[in-house]
């Protein structure tokens, strides 16, 4: 049985930074450290906004082992898909022999399951893991929809410990939160804030790869109890958040990050680059939350 793990705090789900067609491991080493002087809890290698989707499974690795080695005492946790079981569970036996956190781990998709079918599968992917598993409950991106009783369902099984929140449904984190078996982390960024209020754990969140520190110091002032000022750190998060959006992440988080200094501007097809609208208003609005 996998020891508990406290998933509370804020992850940052790393871009994959690249030089030309290969991962630029010297630039995602540099992030990591950048990020872990900023005070996150955490990391996620290979999630969504990391272009998982575009490594083939030695880069995945090569990657995980960078960002091992870079995090020092920080938690790392991997991400991962599929809808094949033998080979998804196969895959899942050879992450956790690194010394991995956690895994995210997502709905299978495209085949959209029956509620029966998705306990089923992320029983057997547990049970194949030493290491905790954090559920990724995006339906908009896997097609299935991951009820609340089956989510319950989950929460019993000693191996899976939190839950990514992307479900869209505030009745259903409401009722996580209060079950108390998950923690429950914001995986919407527009969320963050609400989710915290209400007892969430912390959160995953892709835009705070931009003006982390006061992510950082968002989630400082409500676990402290001081929602006044939380709440004027937050708002002006919220239109960033929204532009970042705006465009398919993580074409804008990485060229924030070109301008930066601290990576080069590449995605990997079918992803491409933000445009200069987005890149001169995400501009803006950094430099001015840099100066508030």
């Amino acid at each position: 049985m996998p020891s508990s793990r406290d998933f509370s705090g804020l992850w940052i789900p790393l871009i994959t930074p690249f030089a030309g067609e290969s991962v630029d491991h010297p630039a995602l080493t540099r992030l990591v450290k950048h990020y872990a002087a900023a005070g996150v809890h955490g990391f996620v290698a290979c999630g969504s906004t990391g272009e998982a989707a575009a490594l083939d499974k030695q880069e995945q690795l090569a990657v995980l082992d960078t960002v091992l080695a870079a995090a020092g005492p920080l938690p790392v946790v991997m991400g991962l898909s599929g809808y094949h079981l033998v080979q998804t569970v196969a895959w899942v036996k050879e992450l956790a022999q690194r010394p991995i956190a956690g895994l995210l781990v997502p709905a299978p998709h495209y085949i959209r399951p029956s509620q029966a079918g998705l306990v089923q599968w992320f029983t057997a992917l547990a049970d194949a893991s030493d290491k905790p598993l954090v559920v990724y409950d995006i339906p908009y991106r896997t097609g299935a929809t991951l009820a609340l009783d089956t989510l319950l369902t989950l929460a019993a099984h000693p191996h899976i410990q939190a839950i990514k929140d992307c479900g869209g449904d505030a009745g259903k984190t409401q009722a996580l939160i209060t079950d108390g078996r998950l923690q429950v982390l914001a995986g919407e960024d527009a969320q963050v804030f609400s989710t915290l209020a209400l007892g969430g754990a912390g959160s995953i969140t892709a835009s705070a790869h931009l003006c982390t520190s006061r992510f950082v110091a968002v989630m400082h002032s409500l676990r402290r109890g001081d929602l006044p000022h939380a709440r004027a750190l937050w708002q002006p998060l919220v239109p960033l958040i929204n532009a970042v959006f705006a465009e398919p992440n993580p074409a804008v988080i990485k060229a924030m990050l070109a301008q930066q200094g601290l990576v080069q501007d590449g995605l990997r097809l079918p992803m491409t680059g933000a445009s200069l609208e987005a890149r001169q208003r995400v501009h803006t609005m950094v430099d001015k939350l840099a100066l508030d």
